[in-house]
């Protein structure tokens, strides 16, 4: 059965948003993050302190997808003010790995792994910082998704294949996660 679906989510405060064609924008002192909500029959819009997710005739599917943006424009809401942290180890038993991180590339080199004599190379988003210092890596960015990602990327980077893996613990491996310790 079709019905009219209204959710508002309220604009925290000093949180500035504007939303043009379903593009929405938000600032936050010198931070700004913006994403785009291309959903047919949903519609996204800014009145007054609220942003307000509405769908004329919506079913399950667009209940769905009306909680769905709700829940990333509360992430850009909550990421705006205090960017999402993800910490890594890095973990080594048998080669000493180095990683290191260029800035103007975007790209994360991690040397020595396993022995191997090609560096392996990840990709960084942009707009996500990292830091190393020691063993622990921390991935840092405004937006839940590049952060995510990235940390992943990373994770993902260092898997050991075709090895056992109760002796070759080597790699890189997510710690703590926004919300949550590992």
């Amino acid at each position: 059965m079709k019905q009219e679906i209204i959710e508002k989510i309220e604009i925290p405060e000093n949180v500035e948003v504007s939303v043009e064609e379903n593009l929405v924008k938000v600032k936050y002192n010198h931070n700004e993050t913006s994403r785009r909500f291309n959903f047919y029959g949903v519609e996204v819009k800014k009145e007054g302190n609220e942003v307000i997710i509405e769908s004329k005739k919506a079913t399950k599917r667009e209940l769905k997808v009306i909680y769905t943006i709700k829940a990333h424009i509360n992430n850009m809401f909550s990421g705006i003010r205090e960017p999402f942290l993800y910490k890594m180890e890095i973990a080594f038993v048998h080669f000493p790995m180095t990683v290191e991180h260029d800035k103007n590339k975007g790209i994360l080199t991690i040397k020595n792994f396993l022995g191997e004599k090609k560096p392996r190379i990840v990709k960084i988003n942009k707009g996500v910082e990292i830091k190393i210092e020691k063993n622990i890596v921390t991935v840092t960015s405004n937006n839940k998704e590049l952060a995510g990602q990235s940390a992943a990327n990373i994770e993902k980077a260092t898997h050991v294949r075709n090895k056992d893996r109760r002796k070759f613990q080597d790699g890189i491996f997510i710690t703590e996660k926004p919300g949550r310790i590992i």
